[in-house]
């Protein structure tokens, strides 16, 4: 049986992922801020899920140090890094360059981007034994201005792509592949109505579903890519070509 291990599970495209790779007979393995729905649990290959706040650097020492004693040396198969952020200022605003607190920004990256590099780190070793995958939750709107993610998202989305390259590279001696996936305008809990007039601009017309995400990270993870590493797949319903 292979084991995955996701980032921010609770809801929304991680939650999809998790259930995609159940469906799949994969073992589950997650963390995220808050404990899952019970009726969640119910699914015997969701072995494991650890209450963690990935910008809290022991709290995220505290999951991989778990997270790897649940593996007790069995390989692991497939990291998600699917955790994210998009905060708001006291104003509603997103985290632009002019306004909200640098310290903001901080933590932003922390859980956007080092998050992901701590965790591929602490996890190499069981990547290696699995010759698994990585796949990285980046964002259209590390590409391009969006007009509601605001700065600090934008750029950590930026540069965890950046990081997947790199990655790609350092971990392919490891024989562990690493990609990316761009989500565009992808409805979940937390959309707003405010996306809907991006919809004229997607040429698929329609926000895409967090199962259209879910499936393409799960496929990433198949044997099916086993040669490709380094590549940045847009689910965006073509959004991206304008």
């Amino acid at each position: 049986m292979k084991t995955v291990i996701l980032t921010g599970a609770s809801q929304g495209i991680g939650h999809a992922t998790v259930q995609r790779f159940m469906s799949e007979g994969w073992r589950v393995i997650t963390c995220a801020r808050q404990e899952i729905p019970s009726h969640c649990r119910r699914d015997p290959l969701w072995t494991h899920h650890i209450v963690t706040d990935l910008t809290d650097p022991a709290s995220l020492d505290a999951f991989v140090r778990g997270a790897n004693e649940i593996l007790a040396g069995e390989p692991l198969h497939a990291l998600i890094n699917n955790a994210g952020v998009s905060p708001k200022t006291a104003f509603q605003e997103r985290l632009g360059v002019l306004n909200g607190p640098i310290d903001g920004w901080k933590q932003v990256f922390e859980l956007n981007f080092f998050a992901p590099l701590k965790l591929a780190r602490g996890f190499a070793s069981a990547l290696h034994r699995g010759k698994g995958a990585i796949v990285n939750i980046t964002s259209i709107a590390g590409h391009y201005v969006h007009p509601f993610a605001g700065s600090a998202y934008s750029t950590s989305k930026a540069a965890l792509s950046g990081l997947t390259r790199e990655m790609a590279v350092e971990l392919a001696q490891l024989g562990v592949r690493v990609n990316a996936v761009a989500p565009g305008e992808i409805k979940t809990e937390m959309i707003s109505p405010e996306y809907e007039a991006l919809i004229p601009r997607i040429p698929l017309d329609r926000m895409g579903s967090v199962q259209d995400v879910a499936g393409v990270v799960f496929r990433l993870c198949s044997d099916d890519f086993a040669y490709v590493t380094g590549t940045e797949v847009f689910v965006t319903g073509g959004q991206h070509l304008y």
